[in-house]
């Protein structure tokens, strides 16, 4: 099951799983973007419901037919404010925390079950502020720094199921989340200066692909010369 399906990283994820048949079950904010998703992934499945609004997802989840087992649950989607500390609203503060927080451990509380009963693995795309905070990203690092707590918890309480949990920690990624990073620091946007999320593709994929004997905790992308 991914999140964040519909560009940047996750789609680059979902694109290289589709590719070599693995079945997908593809999250969507809403009915139109999972027609969007099945269109683009022949063959997967959708599941909706609006991470912005964590406390409806259960809800949501109780009217559609959830997966009865799960390998690999992995939280892309993400969302981004900048701002200083002495403007940020109380909107900013709760949008960032939900989707990138509070929903991810929303949807592992749901999926655990059907993760233990695989012996499966949870990945976080987190981010180089879930590590070190900067100025004006004191709300989008709270959320990430939160996120590895999560999955450091998470690891603790699931490693007697079986169940790996993994955070990557991309450096700046081109996506359409940088480039509007890039506009909201006023800075002129060049693709080609940050890592190209085929590349985080490629190390999401190895953690999941490795061995049952071992497992990535912590992995940390940054860009290349």
């Amino acid at each position: 099951m991914i999140t964040g399906a519909g560009s940047g990283i996750g789609a680059a994820v979902a694109r290289r799983l589709h590719a070599r048949g693995d079945d997908l079950v593809l999250h969507a904010r809403d009915a139109g973007r999972a027609k969007e998703l099945a269109a683009e992934f022949p063959g997967a499945r959708t599941l909706v419901g609006d991470l912005a609004d964590p406390d409806k997802l259960s809800w949501a989840f109780s009217h559609q037919s959830l997966p009865d087992r799960v390998d690999s649950l992995l939280h892309i989607a993400g969302v981004v404010d900048l701002g200083p500390v002495g403007e940020l609203t109380p909107k900013a503060w709760r949008h960032q925390l939900n989707v990138n927080l509070i929903a991810p451990a929303e949807l592992t509380r749901h999926f655990l079950p059907q993760l233990r009963a695989a012996r499966g693995h949870v990945l976080f795309v987190n981010s180089g502020a879930g590590l070190n905070a900067h100025a004006d990203w004191s709300a989008y690092a709270a959320s990430k720094h939160g996120l590895k707590a999560l999955a450091d918890s998470l690891r603790h309480e699931e490693h007697g199921h079986g169940v790996r949990v993994t955070s990557v920690y991309p450096g700046r990624t081109a996506s359409p989340m940088q480039a509007k990073v890039h506009q909201q620091e006023g800075k002129e946007y060049d693709a080609s200066k940050w890592i190209d999320p085929e590349s985080v593709a490629t190390t999401i994929v190895m953690a999941l692909d490795l061995p049952k004997d071992a497992e990535v905790n912590d992995l940390t992308v940054r860009p290349g010369g």
